[in-house]
């Protein structure tokens, strides 16, 4: 399968199709996620009352939950959505924003994770790690936790055999896993760890990928990360200024064509 290909096709049927991405999410992103799943092509919507998540998510082609302003009830609408979602086998997306940051975020991470069946964890290393660093063999990953090594790789496939979620994970090259078949991703720019929605949006992003390919979210999941990258990377041509950049993202988001995205993308499929 050439990814770069399998990424514009997918990014077409997402436009084709404007699939509804429903965003339990926190309260700092939900005007940007909103725009740039629009501007992805897919149609989103927040819904965060635990009185209508279960019909929204029943209506819904993929489930994204975010936990970066979050309280007890809020957690628990997260999981009777994500329990719907599941009864319904619509694509459910965790990011555990800030989790290693506190007890209650570490914790209600893993409350999800035990209650729900999540397709995709994505976040950065030290938020993925802090979940199940308890368990899993991490020596060498906290020194290096941003740069890509065999013990980061490593960690990362335990972490998503332990779970049974496909691991996403955010860095200077980001790595896609389902515990046995490893994906990293080259592409994307400095400049988005200085604009705080950028991750959240990622996630949403991923969201609308896997909801039109839920029958290989691995692959889907990478290419979420290949197209918002390749998007990033354009726009850095022009201006690496945050305010400047976040409009023109979206922009490019809106406007980047299958050539670009085959041209531009940059991933590889490790061998086990």
């Amino acid at each position: 399968m050439n990814i770069n290909d399998f990424t514009a096709d997918l990014h077409q049927q997402i436009k084709n199709q404007s699939p509804l991405i429903h965003n339990i999410t926190n309260y700092v992103v939900m005007n940007s996620s909103a725009n740039i799943l629009l501007a992805c092509g897919a149609s989103p919507v927040m819904a965060h009352s635990s009185y209508e998540v279960e019909e929204m998510a029943s209506i819904a082609n993929a489930l994204v939950l975010n936990i970066g302003t979050l309280d007890k009830d809020l957690v628990q609408s997260m999981i009777k959505a994500g329990k719907k979602a599941n009864e319904l086998k619509i694509p459910v997306i965790l990011d555990p924003v800030g989790s290693g940051a506190t007890k209650l975020r570490t914790e209600s991470a893993r409350e999800i994770l035990d209650s729900v069946d999540v397709s995709v964890l994505r976040g950065n290393a030290s938020e993925i790690f802090s979940i199940s660093m308890k368990d899993i063999k991490t020596r060498g990953v906290d020194s290096s936790i941003s740069e890509l090594t065999k013990e980061k790789i490593e960690a990362s496939k335990e972490i998503a055999e332990k779970t049974g979620c496909i691991l996403a994970v955010s860095g200077k090259q980001d790595i896609v896993t389902d515990g046995s078949n490893i994906i990293t991703i080259q592409n994307g720019h400095e400049i988005l760890t200085k604009i705080t929605v950028m991750g959240c949006g990622l996630s949403a992003v991923i969201g609308a990928f896997c909801s039109v390919s839920k029958k290989n979210l691995l692959y889907s999941a990478a290419a979420g990360f290949i197209y918002y990258g390749v998007c990033a990377e354009i726009t850095a041509e022009k201006t690496i200024l945050p305010g400047s950049f976040s409009i023109q993202f979206i922009d490019n988001l809106y406007s980047v064509s299958k050539k670009q995205i085959s041209e531009k993308g940059r991933a590889e499929i490790l061998a086990d």
